[in-house]
């Protein structure tokens, strides 16, 4: 495991002008996590092994695994070929209300807050924080978005529970790397279009500066200063996406603006979901 985190340097890398970047494997089968490692280990490069709020949680998910026994899981498939875990990075993916959306707005709060702080408490390191979508009780005309201004809010309020874990998890592990965040979320939600009509729509340049200001603010508001100097990234719609019988492939001409848009923050990259099919 990193302590300079490996993705603060692919940002770095990036704003330097080097090409770098990670690719993320989101999956909680055996064959596809060995498949990853194995690639990982021959290449000798860093291996990003990521979970969602759906499939590993405090309740054990669709997967029946809670993050410490997911980050097992993980570990011991490590150990079968031999992988060098320094060069393992486990991330949440979507970690937020997501599977409680349907409950009180509070109710699914407090087990998104206690579902943040398993992640860190486990030792995952790269966290996205998304509280995107409405829960009940919620006004607002639901086929929009949420109010950005909620969705921020909610986000810094779960980044000051991970921040909470992490530092109870260094009383254990004084040496144990600080998380790493991603914020922001993508439409459609999480496991692409479901079908080929659906409007594919590349993120609006204001739309992304939208969400890093009121997001910093939100953060700076709870005194997470020192949390939003690990922010490293934003979840954006570049015009890639996969449906069950249908791929939208990527168009630069289309993500232009948005790309051109990056250049203006020195310490973010873009985060792409929805650029594979599993």
């Amino acid at each position: 495991m990193f302590n300079d985190h490996y993705l603060l340097k692919v940002v770095r890398e990036q704003k330097s002008g080097v090409p770098l970047g990670i690719f993320s494997v989101c999956s909680a089968n055996e064959f596809v996590i060995a498949a990853a490692l194995e690639f990982g280990k021959r290449e000798k490069i860093p291996t990003l092994i990521e979970s969602t709020s759906n499939q590993v949680n405090q309740f054990g998910g669709y997967t029946g695994m809670k993050p410490a026994e997911f980050k097992e899981f993980v570990v011991a498939l490590a150990a079968k070929i031999d992988f060098p875990l320094e060069l393992l990075i486990l991330g949440g993916d979507h970690l937020g209300p997501n599977p409680w959306r349907q409950e009180a707005a509070e109710e699914a709060l407090q087990k998104a807050r206690t579902l943040i702080s398993d992640y860190v408490s486990a030792g995952f390191t790269k966290i996205h924080l998304d509280a995107s979508m409405y829960l009940g009780g919620d006004a607002g005309n639901r086929s929009q978005p949420l109010d950005p201004k909620i969705v921020a809010r909610r986000t810094a309020d779960l980044a000051e529970v991970a921040e909470e874990a992490y530092q109870n998890l260094r009383k254990k592990t004084p040496n144990a790397p600080a998380p790493v965040y991603v914020v922001g979320s993508e439409v459609p939600v999480p496991g692409g279009t479901q079908s080929e009509e659906e409007a594919l729509s590349v993120t609006k340049p204001e739309d992304f500066r939208a969400t890093v200001s009121l997001t910093k603010n939100a953060f700076l508001a709870r005194g997470l200063e020192a949390a939003w100097e690990r922010v490293v990234g934003v979840v954006v719609q570049p015009g890639v996406e996969f449906g069950d019988d249908s791929i939208h492939e990527y168009d630069r001409k289309e993500a232009a603006g948005l790309a051109a848009a990056l250049k203006e923050y020195p310490n973010l990259i873009f985060e792409g979901h929805s650029t594979d099919y599993q």
